[in-house]
């Protein structure tokens, strides 16, 4: 009785078998020259990545260099402003000074009392005229409704006459720059009768 043996299990194989055996197994483990061109890829690679970082590096350092120079700008123009928006401040004041020394000089020996309030009034004007160019600004009262960010009640009256939280009076002028309040208003509030 004769047994076929197999390809698998055929201990002697032929050529073509162990020519397409080798085959694979080049196929497997690379040759010298293929594992020289795999580190030279890798290398390529690594130089490419080494490339992208120093140049990323060179921008972040610039940026930091460029937002610390900002951040320096920044605080010195804020210290300008501080001392020269005094400066200009204190410019037009003295010109209201001035006025004042006038006044008084003009008015030494004057005994109508009229004048004196008028010349008073003139000066108290141009006073006003002077801090609204600077800025100021009067918070308005007037038949306004009681708002906690310019108002301050000092006094709330209950009363029928007005709408509840409408101010009454004002005891003391408020005033603001721009958005910014220096000082509320203090009011008289009505509240329900």
């Amino acid at each position: 009785m004769t047994h076929k043996h197999h390809h698998n299990n055929n201990p002697f194989k032929n050529d073509s078998e162990l020519f397409e055996e080798k085959k694979e197994q080049e196929k497997e483990t690379p040759t010298e020259e293929q594992s020289v061109d795999k580190t030279n890829e890798a290398d390529d690679k690594l130089k490419e990545l080494q490339e992208k970082y120093d140049t990323l590096n060179q921008q972040y350092l610039r940026l930091a260099a460029d937002f610390d120079n900002y951040r320096k700008r920044q605080a010195q123009e804020r210290e300008d402003l501080l001392k020269y928006g005094a400066e200009n401040a204190l410019k037009k004041l003295i010109e209201v000074l001035d006025n004042f020394e006038r006044g008084e000089k003009a008015l030494a020996n004057v005994e109508d009392c009229k004048q004196v309030k008028d010349s008073f009034n003139l000066v108290h004007k141009q006073v006003i005229e002077t801090l609204n160019k600077l800025g100021l600004e009067t918070i308005d009262t007037n038949g306004q409704s009681f708002d906690p960010n310019f108002h301050e009640a000092v006094m709330q009256t209950p009363t029928n006459e007005y709408p509840e939280n409408t101010i009454i009076n004002e005891l003391q002028k408020g005033y603001k720059l721009g958005d910014k309040v220096l000082r509320p208003s203090l009011v008289n509030v009505a509240t329900e009768g």
